[in-house]
């Protein structure tokens, strides 16, 4: 899948879908992280969970900016924010949060009747 087809959040919250738009701030100290803790490391440092950051800076925060195995680079958020029933929006870690995220999915997949939509 092409990332000009990626669905994105609602208007007011941009998440980088594509390596373009990754902040290079963002990046280097990724980097940095990486290279000074070597083989030690047990968490990507874009998988990191820091909750004291507001819904906009986890939304622009990137889990992997890298190519896969056929080259294509990718980009994946570490949070993807949704809308919730009473109007707010919250953000969901794509590894502590998998399950939400597939509810999420799962009612975005059906109808008013309850109904299944593929």
């Amino acid at each position: 899948m092409s990332n000009n087809s990626t669905p994105r959040p609602p208007e007011d919250v941009i998440q980088p879908m594509a390596p373009e738009e990754v902040d290079q701030e963002q990046k280097r100290a990724q980097r940095a992280d990486l290279e000074r803790s070597g083989k030690r490391l047990t968490v990507n440092p874009g998988d990191r969970i820091d909750d004291s950051k507001t819904l906009e800076e986890k939304a622009k925060q990137v889990a992997v900016d890298a190519p896969d195995i056929t080259g294509e680079h990718i980009v994946v958020p570490a949070y993807f924010v949704v809308d919730m029933p009473d109007g707010s929006q919250k953000a969901l870690h794509h590894v502590k949060d998998a399950e939400a995220i597939s509810d999420v999915i799962r009612q975005a997949r059906v109808d008013e009747n309850g109904d299944r939509l593929w």
